[in-house]
């Protein structure tokens, strides 16, 4: 049988659908426009601060790279008049450290050692090293000495700073004159102060590039670059020879008296140049910090005495150099009464010529040679010679001086301020009234600083009423003058004693004394003039001839021989012509 097979197999259509491909392009996309984005902000903001913010990124930056390092000007050496160097500056390095540039903190060990190395806490080191600083100094003005030792510790993070640091060879000796300075090299007292500006010169500055450790890697060039201009040397008119001479015979009065303070000064009488000034209590230059202001003072500059007999010889010389008085002319000298007060001198005398009330230092005859002449004609005349006024040393703190209006005057206090109460001065300024004598009637300026030619002064006096006082005045250190303790064998000398009271609380005690002697040689010629003052002593005497006449006579005497001038009379023990 024949089967027909029409069966015919159904196609099954199946559509197969094709996936594409997942592509990245729109993440590439998205994160190139990022990065774009991105550059675009980075290329904006540098854009920015280079515009805008250039002058202040400039400026950070070069805080942290660029420094300008000042170049310290050599300070100028102050030397005596013979060269002896009396400041002088030397170099000193001062330790300082990087801390934003130190890994790590030393340890407690090499503290411990810096610490006693340096004379600084450990404390205060750790603290100093501590703080996220690029500069932090640790001590200033270390010796080479200690730098070396320092150095030879190796710690890292610490360098060297190179300074110069004041050394004064005379310490305390010349310390009242010259001052200190700081420890940034700036003058605080004396003549360091008051000479700073010349002194000091003008600092230099270096531009500089640094590392992130402080070290300087390259100098650059820059409009700011420039050298220093060193500062100027000083010549003092001072000798060191005779400043030691005043300081030692004055420390020893001071013991010997066991007196408050004291006061020397040494005047050239022919320039008036400062040949030594020396106070005590004093302190030394090279460590100011350890004494009190007391001790720093310039007494014989900053201080006001009443000088006592001291100023008879001015009230004497205007009635020579007026006429109204010759050398001959005598006075009633017994005690007499001005008013309720009473004008007496410690011995009665009822007759003195001029000569013997210079001699015996008579208030009772001065006070009456004051009194032949109007308050207004003694102001003028105690104003002439420099006191109530500023001699214009150039030293600070200087004082003009008391000499009150003559308008409110009574007659008791022209006759007292003759004989030295009621009237103040310096011992400085005394000293200066001074050269009126030695140098024919003419005042002089005085100096700390060598003269090359001879100052112009003024004509106080006559040139021979000049020389008839300093003869006078020579009776004071011969038999039977109030001075004798200030003669000088081989020569001549003219002087004058003074004691007064001391002001208390507004009155005059009766205990405390100043002791005073001035006066000058040789007295023909006179070449030098020394002024002594003694404040309170308490044991052996007050009296200015016993007390302040020894240092006198010492100094007097050295001096003459330091500066080489002869004998002006006949010599029996040459042994007293140095008494050093």
């Amino acid at each position: 049988m024949l089967i027909k097979n029409d069966y015919k197999p159904r196609m099954v259509s199946r559509e197969v659908k094709q996936v594409k491909p997942v592509t990245t392009n729109g993440r590439i996309t998205l994160v190139l426009s990022s990065i774009a984005l991105a550059f675009a902000m980075l290329v904006g903001r540098g854009v920015y601060l280079q515009t805008e913010k250039h002058d202040f990124l400039k400026e950070q930056g070069d805080q942290r790279f660029v420094r300008t390092v000042p170049l310290t000007a050599s300070r100028g050496t102050i030397t005596d008049r013979t060269g002896a160097p009396l400041a002088i500056s030397a170099p000193a390095d001062s330790l300082y450290a990087v801390p934003s540039a130190m890994s790590s903190m030393p340890s407690d060990a090499q503290i411990a050692q810096l610490s006693a190395l340096i004379d600084v806490p450990a404390s205060v080191i750790k603290d100093r090293l501590s703080r996220n600083k690029d500069f932090v100094y640790l001590k200033r003005q270390l010796s080479l000495e200690t730098a070396e030792k320092v150095a030879a510790l190796n710690i890292k993070g610490l360098a060297f700073q190179q300074e110069t640091k004041r050394h004064y060879p005379m310490g305390k000796i010349f310390s009242h004159i010259i001052g200190f300075t700081n420890i940034d090299g700036k003058g605080q007292e004396g003549l360091e102060l008051s000479n700073e500006k010349i002194l000091h010169g003008i600092d230099g500055a270096k531009v500089v590039l640094r590392d992130n450790k402080g070290n300087i890697v390259d100098s650059l060039d820059s409009p700011r670059n420039h050298l220093p201009q060193n500062g100027v040397d000083m010549v003092l008119s001072l000798d060191q020879r005779i400043q030691s001479i005043a300081y030692e015979s004055l420390q020893k009065a001071m013991a010997h008296h066991q007196a408050d303070a004291g006061s020397v000064v040494v005047l050239d009488g022919k320039t008036g140049e400062i040949l030594a000034l020396v106070n005590s209590p004093g302190y030394d230059s090279n460590n100011p910090g350890a004494f009190d202001s007391d001790a720093r003072r310039n007494r014989a500059l900053t201080d006001m005495i009443e000088p006592g007999s001291a100023m008879k010889p001015f009230a004497i010389a205007k009635g020579l150099d007026s006429g109204k008085i010759r050398a001959s002319s005598g006075f009633n000298t017994m005690p007499y009464n001005i008013g309720p007060a009473r004008v007496r001198d410690t011995h009665n005398y009822p007759y003195l010529d001029v000569r013997g009330i210079i001699q015996k230092s008579s208030n009772v005859g001065t006070s009456k040679i004051s009194a032949m002449f109007t308050p207004e004609e003694m102001y003028n005349l105690y104003t002439s010679v420099g006191f109530g006024r500023r001699m214009n040393s150039g030293f600070p703190g200087e004082t003009p001086g008391v000499v009150r209006d003559w308008h409110k005057w009574r007659p008791i206090e022209q006759a007292t301020m003759s004989f030295g109460y009621g009237i103040q001065m310096s011992l400085l300024q005394l000293a200066r009234a001074y050269t009126i004598f030695t140098n024919d009637g003419v005042l002089l300026p005085i100096s700390f600083q060598k003269l090359t030619a001879h100052p112009e002064g003024e004509q106080i006096i006559k040139p021979e009423t000049a020389r008839t006082v300093r003869h006078m005045m020579t009776a004071v250190t011969q038999p039977g003058g109030t001075g004798l303790q200030g003669a000088i064998e081989g020569y001549d000398v003219a002087a004058k004693t003074g004691t007064a009271r001391m002001l208390v609380n507004g009155q005059y005690s009766a205990t405390k004394h100043m002791a005073t002697f001035i006066g000058f040689a040789p007295a023909d010629n006179p070449r030098v003039i020394v002024a002594v003052n003694i404040q309170n002593p308490t044991v052996n005497g007050y009296f200015g001839g016993s007390v302040s006449g020894p240092v006198f006579r010492e100094v007097m005497a050295n001096t003459l021989n330091v500066l080489g001038i002869a004998p002006t009379k006949p010599v029996k023990d040459r042994s007293q012509l140095a008494t050093r």
